[in-house]
């Protein structure tokens, strides 16, 4: 599991006006940058909601800043509390300072920073999954962050980021989960990983494919169900397809040539619940 190597620090409350302190500038660079997201093992959510998600949840933070409207508010001097009582440095800013840090003019009052977590597949035992969802070098971090949402919407097990993908960690990803990132175990692989994991998988694999010849309601989707789903544009590579039980496809009546991949994954995995649980 991915951790950080920013040194651990003792909570405390620091207020800040300079928009050139180095913390405002490292939170810049959390946000701007994936290699200095990588690098230091932390990432960035704005919002009250994804601090108190992140914070319910037990995810490890180490700033939480806070702008003048969230002084006197309950829920977010709560989340401060509690951040701080675990060593989180709570930083107080002013409005300009939101916005310089996050560049938006109407920023969110709260920004946190919190420590990666993500695990290496090969220490997945997929007799303890109900679904599990594999993304073949998914791009876009807006199908990524619904896609993560969804998997916490149906109660899936995870989701395997398979190759190059996109940063689960980027802001755009982490707004589109909507809070579900600190509830959804998250998962690197190689393609060989993937295809070690499919040949000792005990339930039902199935992909998605241009030349899938089953229904996607056809399937029993025995537990457990790993789903493979590829990439936007050039879609599931062929190793992969070929690794894979089941190619299933998802009927379509208009002229559109194919779905949004996190569409498709959503019809999928309700699909795949509906059979589990009669969802």
């Amino acid at each position: 599991m991915t951790s950080s190597n920013a040194p651990r620090r003792t909570g405390a409350v620091k207020q800040i006006t300079s928009h050139s302190n180095p913390l405002i500038k490292e939170i810049k660079g959390l946000l701007t940058q994936r290699k200095h997201r990588t690098q230091a093992g932390l990432f960035v959510a704005e919002g009250l909601k994804l601090a108190t998600d992140a914070l319910e949840a037990g995810w490890d933070v180490h700033y939480l800043a806070l702008g003048p409207d969230m002084r006197d508010n309950p829920v977010a001097q709560k989340a401060a509390a509690t951040a701080k009582a675990r060593g989180a440095l709570i930083l107080e800013v002013n409005t300009a300072i939101l916005s310089a840090m996050t560049r938006k003019d109407n920023p969110q009052m709260v920004v946190g920073v919190y420590e990666q977590r993500i695990s290496d597949l090969r220490n997945l035992d997929p007799h303890a999954q109900t679904v599990l969802v594999a993304l073949d070098r998914v791009r876009d971090p807006g199908n990524l962050g619904t896609i993560i949402r969804t998997v916490d919407a149906v109660g899936a097990s995870g989701v395997v980021l398979v190759g190059d993908c996109t940063d689960p960690f980027a802001v755009e990803t982490v707004r589109a989960t909507m809070g579900s990132l600190f509830h959804v175990p998250l998962y690197k692989a190689t393609r060989q990983d993937l295809k070690d994991l499919i040949v000792r998988w005990p339930g039902t694999v199935a992909a998605t494919h241009l030349k899938g010849s089953v229904d996607y309601r056809t399937p029993d989707y025995t537990e457990p169900t790993l789903l493979v789903m590829g990439n936007e544009q050039q879609g599931l590579e062929q190793d992969l397809a070929d690794a894979c039980k089941t190619l299933i496809r998802i009927p379509q009546v208009g002229q559109a040539d194919s779905l949004n991949l996190a569409v498709a994954t959503g019809i999928s995995l309700y699909e795949i619940r509906r059979k589990h649980l009669a969802l």
